[in-house]
C-alpha cells in the first residue's frame, strides 16, 4: 500500500478511502462504516458514537446534493481530531438529493471546539464537492492515493494562506463572489444597473451547506445576469456584508436552518427565505424568486428595525460601534424574556387582579406563590379557577421576567465572544441580579464575561486541549473573573448608583416627569425600532421588576414609552389612508392600512416603509407627535404593567382613557405635521421616477432627493 502523505493536514489518510465498495443499502449504513473508519484511525474514540451523532444530523437534513454526492457531517464530542472519510460506492444510496442517490460519500467527522483552520479546510473541500471538474476527477481514480492526492490539491492552498478566512479558493467558478463575504463586485464586471441580491446560508454545524450553499447562488445569480453577494455564517470566520451593499441591495436571500445574525440589518429589504439545502438544490429557483421579489411592492420583506446608516459589523470598526453592536445585541435576545413575561403577568393581573402581586401574611412570599404551593386543580382556592389560572400566568411571568439581566449579561457577552461566552455572561447577570445591581450591573457584567471570555479564547493551547476550551475551560475562568468582579469589587457600587437612579425616578412629578415623558417619546421615534427606539424602551422595561403598588414610576415610564411607540405607524396610518391620500402612492396607502394593526399593536417598525422612502419628513413628524404622547402620558399618570401588545393589553394599563387621549393627541399632531411637510415641503427634482427605498414602488421625481422650503 502506498504510504500515507504528509500534506492535508492529516484530515484524510488512505486507510480512510475506499473505491467501488458495496457498504449498504442505506445511508446509515454507509455512516455507519466511514465511521467505523475513522474510529479505526486513532481520530474518534467510539465509531458508535460518531455514528449515531452523524445519522442523527442526516435524520433532520439529507446531506445529499446534485450530481450523485453526499456529505454526511457532525460535531461529536467521540472525535479527538478533524477528519475526512472517503468512499466511492459500487451501489448508489439515497442521501436525500433531488435529483437521484449517490455514489460518492465523503464523511467529515469534527470534534467539539475544533479550531477555525480546520474547519475551513473542511469547509473548502464541502464546496468543491459540487464543480464537476473535481467530482470527475474522484470518479476517476484508480487508487485510494489518488483520492488522498486530489483532496491535498484542493486544500493545500486554503492551509498556506496567511490568516485563513474561510474564502474559496479561485479555483472555484463562484469563487471570486462566493466567499464569506462573496466579494464587492461582480464576478463578471456587471454595471450598476443590475439587480443586487444579497443572501446569509447558514446550517447548524456550518460545515458544508453553509458553503455550497452560498457557491451554488452566486453561480445561480450569475446565470440570471444579477449581483449576488453571501454572507456565510459558518464555522469558519465570519466576514460581515458590507452595510452600504445592503442599503443599494434590490433583495435578499436566506438560506439558513439557525437565526441569522443581525437580521435587522436587512431591515424592509424584500425578502426569499428557505433551507440551506434549497440553496444547493434549488438555488436558480430562489433567485429568481428573490428577482421577482425586487420589482414586487407586496413581497414579503425583512422584519425588524433599519440598520443604522453607517453602523458596520466588520472587523475593522472602531470600540465605540462595536460596544453599540454588542449591547442591542443583549437588549435584543432579552426583550423577548421581556415582553412574554410581562404580558403574562398582565394575564394574571386581568384573571386575579393586581392584589395577586400582594405579600400574603407575614409568610414573605406573595399570593400567587401561596395559592400555587397549597392549592391544585384539583383543590382550588376560595376565589375559583380564575384566581388559581391567574397564579399561574403571574408566576410564569414573574420567572420570564426573573431572566432579564441574566439574558442581557449573557448575550452581551455572547456579541463579543461568540457561543463561549454565554455561560459565563449568564452567571455575571445571575450576579448582578444578587447584588442588587439590576440592569446596570448586567450590563457591566456582560461586558467583563464576554472579554474575559474573548480573552481567554486567544491563548495558544496545546491541540488535545483544544476541543475542553469552548465547553470547560473558557465557561470556568471567565465566569470566575466576570462574576468574580462583580461580587467582590463592582457590584456594591453599581448597586448604590441603581439606588439613587430609583430614588430620582420616584422624585419626579410635574414639570420633571413631563420633560421625561418628551425625551421618551422623541427616543421611540427618532430610529423606530432602531438602536435609540431600544435603548428607550430598554430603559422602561428593566424597571418594571422595580414596580409596586407604592412605586408606580417605572410604570408610567412604561405608559409612556409604549404609547409613544404606537404613534408612528399610527399617524402614518392616518396620514396616508385619511387625511392626504394624494400625497403618497399606492403602495405607501397600502402599507399605511396595516400600519393601523402594527400601531395598535405596539409595533413601531409599521413606519419604516414610510421612514426609508421619505426620512426628512416622516421621521421629524413622527418624533413631534411621540414627544405629545409621552408627555400627556406622564402627566396623567398613565400606568402600564404590561411590557408590550399596545392597547391590546387595556387590562394592564391604568387610567386607560387618558391612555388613549395621548395616544389619539399624537397621532393627529402627527399626521397633520407630516401633511404639511408633505404640502409646503418639497423635494428638488432629478428624475422622471425613483423608486422608494425598501418599498420597490415608483414616485415622482419631483418628491425624491434633497428637501427645499
Amino acid at each position: 500500500m502506498t504510504a500515507e502523505p504528509t500534506t492535508s493536514p492529516g484530515l484524510i489518510s488512505v486507510p480512510l478511502v475506499g473505491l467501488d465498495e458495496d457498504l449498504g443499502a442505506t445511508s446509515a449504513d454507509v455512516i455507519r462504516v466511514l465511521a467505523d473508519r475513522v474510529a479505526a484511525s486513532g481520530r474518534a474514540a467510539s465509531g458508535e458514537a460518531l455514528a449515531a451523532d452523524a445519522i442523527a444530523r442526516e435524520a433532520s437534513v439529507g446531506t445529499g446534493v446534485p450530481g450523485g454526492i453526499a456529505i454526511p457531517h457532525a460535531r461529536s464530542a467521540s472525535v479527538t481530531e478533524p477528519t475526512l472519510a472517503m468512499s466511492r460506492l459500487a451501489r448508489t444510496v439515497p442521501f436525500g438529493a433531488p435529483d437521484g442517490d449517490a455514489d460518492l460519500v465523503f464523511m467529515i467527522a469534527v470534534p467539539e471546539g475544533a479550531d477555525k483552520d480546520h474547519l475551513t479546510v473542511l469547509s473548502t473541500l464541502a464546496r468543491a464537492l459540487i464543480r464537476e471538474d473535481f467530482t470527475a476527477a474522484l470518479r476517476a481514480a484508480t487508487t485510494p492515493q489518488e483520492i488522498v492526492d486530489l483532496v491535498d490539491r484542493e486544500v493545500t492552498g486554503e492551509v498556506a494562506d496567511a490568516g485563513v478566512t474561510g474564502t474559496p479558493r479561485a479555483s472555484s467558478p463562484a469563487a471570486t463572489t462566493a466567499g464569506t463575504t462573496a466579494g464587492t463586485t461582480s464576478a463578471t464586471g456587471a454595471p450598476a444597473a443590475r439587480k443586487v441580491i444579497v443572501g446569509v446560508t447558514a446550517c447548524p454545524t456550518g460545515i458544508a451547506h453553509t458553503y455550497m450553499a452560498a457557491d451554488a447562488l452566486v453561480a445561480a445569480a450569475q446565470r440570471a445576469g444579477a449581483e449576488m453577494h453571501v454572507e456565510t455564517q459558518g464555522s469558519s470566520q465570519v466576514e460581515p456584508l458590507d452595510p452600504a451593499l445592503i442599503a443599494r441591495a434590490d433583495a435578499v436571500v436566506f438560506a439558513v436552518d439557525v437565526d441569522v445574525r443581525d437580521r435587522s440589518r436587512f431591515a424592509g429589504k424584500p425578502l426569499v427565505s428557505g433551507p440551506v439545502k434549497r440553496g444547493v438544490d434549488e438555488p436558480d429557483a430562489m433567485i429568481a424568486e428573490a428577482l421577482r421579489a425586487a420589482d414586487d411592492p407586496n413581497a414579503a420583506r425583512v422584519s425588524g428595525s433599519a440598520a443604522e446608516p453607517g453602523t458596520s459589523t466588520a472587523k475593522d470598526e472602531h470600540f465605540g460601534q462595536s460596544l453599540k453592536r454588542w449591547l442591542l445585541t443583549g437588549v435584543s435576545y432579552m426583550i423577548p424574556f421581556v415582553a412574554g413575561g410581562g404580558l403574562l403577568i398582565a394575564l394574571g393581573f386581568l384573571l386575579a387582579g393586581y392584589g395577586i402581586a400582594l405579600t400574603h401574611g407575614n409568610d414573605g412570599v406573595n399570593n400567587a406563590v401561596y395559592t400555587l404551593q397549597h392549592f391544585t386543580l384539583l383543590d382550588l382556592p376560595p376565589q375559583g379557577l380564575h384566581y388559581y389560572l391567574g397564579a399561574a400566568a403571574f408566576e410564569i411571568g414573574s420567572v420570564s421576567l426573573g431572566f432579564l439581566v441574566a439574558a442581557l449579561a449573557g448575550y452581551i457577552a455572547y456579541a463579543i465572544a461568540d457561543r463561549p461566552g454565554i455561560a459565563p455572561g449568564f452567571v455575571a447577570g445571575s450576579i448582578a441580579v444578587f447584588m442588587n445591581a439590576g440592569f446596570l450591573g448586567g450590563l457591566v457584567g456582560g461586558l467583563i464575561a464576554g472579554a474575559a471570555a474573548y480573552w481567554i479564547g486567544r491563548i495558544p493551547v496545546w491541540r488535545w486541549l483544544r476541543g475542553l476550551m469552548p465547553v470547560v475551560i473558557i465557561p470556568l475562568f471567565a465566569s470566575i473573573i466576570a462574576s468574580g468582579l462583580m461580587l467582590l469589587v463592582l457590584g456594591g457600587p453599581i448597586a448604590w448608583v441603581m439606588t439613587e437612579l430609583t430614588a430620582w425616578l420616584n422624585s419626579l412629578s410635574g414639570a420633571s416627569a413631563v420633560l421625561l415623558g418628551i425625551i421618551l417619546g422623541l427616543m421611540m421615534a427618532f430610529d423606530l425600532g432602531g438602536p435609540v427606539n431600544k435603548v428607550a424602551y430598554a430603559f422602561a422595561v428593566a424597571g418594571l421588576g422595580a414596580g409596586s403598588a407604592t412605586n408606580v414610576v417605572p410604570f408610567e415610564i412604561m405608559a409612556a414609552v409604549m404609547a409613544a411607540g404606537m404613534v408612528p405607524p399610527l399617524a402614518l396610518a392616518l396620514a396616508s389612508t385619511v387625511l392626504y391620500r394624494r400625497g403618497f402612492t399606492k403602495p405607501e396607502r397600502e402599507n399605511g392600512k396595516a400600519a393601523w394593526l402594527l400601531g395598535a399593536s405596539f409595533i413601531s417598525e409599521g413606519a419604516i416603509p414610510f421612514a426609508a422612502a421619505d426620512p426628512l419628513r416622516v421621521i421629524p413628524a413622527s418624533m413631534v407627535g411621540a414627544a405629545v404622547t409621552g408627555a400627556i402620558s406622564m402627566a396623567a399618570g398613565v400606568t402600564s404593567r404590561a411590557p408590550h401588545g399596545g392597547i391590546f393589553v387595556f387590562f394592564a394599563i391604568g387610567n386607560i382613557w387618558m391612555f388613549i387621549a395621548a395616544i389619539l393627541a399624537g397621532t393627529v399632531v402627527s399626521a397633520l405635521v407630516l401633511v404639511g411637510l408633505k404640502k409646503w415641503v418639497r423635494r428638488t427634482p432629478t428624475a422622471d421616477v425613483a423608486d422608494v427605498p425598501g418599498t420597490g414602488a415608483a414616485v415622482p421625481a419631483d418628491d425624491r432627493v434633497a428637501v427645499a422650503v
